[in-house]
């Protein structure tokens, strides 16, 4: 009769565990918890991924009309124009120095809207510090507007005597910066060319000009 009990017993705890505390019950809520807390994650990094997408699309949406305002024809980008394109809308445009640091484009506008109709007016920006550099460019609708602009040369904008000329169209090959530094060989860097910004991003390279031939702001 005992061994018989003794077997009883050592079935009855192989087909009835004990839980030992919090059993089983109390793993499965602590796994459904750790898979709740995963999903919750996964969530959130969704969301973010769905939110730099968003961003990644709006950047590149203003970088393409960005495009287009800079060269006077949206969708165009300024590298595909041809030197004969860049000449025409050039030869629509003119520079202006001297400009008051603290000028604005739309009182550069003010000042030259009884020319004619202005597209553009671009006021360059030292690309590191993003101060004005004191000279701007305008670009008019027609090449009527830049001729009657030339009548307001030496004339005074913000207290300040400014310069009026036609704008000259860089050519490819054609600069005084492709030559080294001096005191430097052949294998030395050429001159930095610095670059204006159009009012919220950077453009194309300021136009090289001989000595003399056009004011100098500096």
């Amino acid at each position: 009769m005992a061994n018989n009990e003794d077997d009883l017993s050592f079935e009855s705890d192989e087909h009835f565990p004990t839980t030992n505390g919090a059993g089983t019950t109390g793993s499965i809520s602590v796994a459904m918890s750790e898979d709740n807390d995963f999903e919750d994650i996964n969530e959130k990094l969704r969301q973010i991924e769905q939110e730099a997408e968003k961003i990644r699309a709006m950047q590149s949406e203003v970088e393409k009309q960005f495009q287009g305002s800079n060269n006077g024809s949206p969708g165009i980008a300024q590298s595909q124009m041809s030197v004969e394109d860049k000449m025409l809308i050039d030869g629509r445009s003119i520079y202006v120095g001297n400009v008051d640091y603290g000028a604005t484009p739309d009182q550069l506008e003010e000042h030259f809207h009884g020319c004619g109709a202005i597209e553009r007016v671009t006021i360059l920006t030292d690309k590191f510090t993003g101060h004005p550099k004191g000279f701007a460019y305008i670009q008019f609708a027609e090449i009527e507007g830049m001729q009657n602009s030339l009548s307001l040369g030496d004339s005074l904008f913000l207290g300040r005597q400014i310069k009026v000329v036609p704008k000259r169209t860089n050519k490819p090959g054609i600069s005084t910066t492709n030559r080294p530094p001096r005191g430097r060989g052949p294998s030395g860097r050429a001159r930095v060319v610095i670059k204006y910004i159009y009012p919220g991003m950077r453009g194309r390279t300021r136009p090289t000009r001989k000595r003399g031939a056009f004011f100098s702001p500096y």
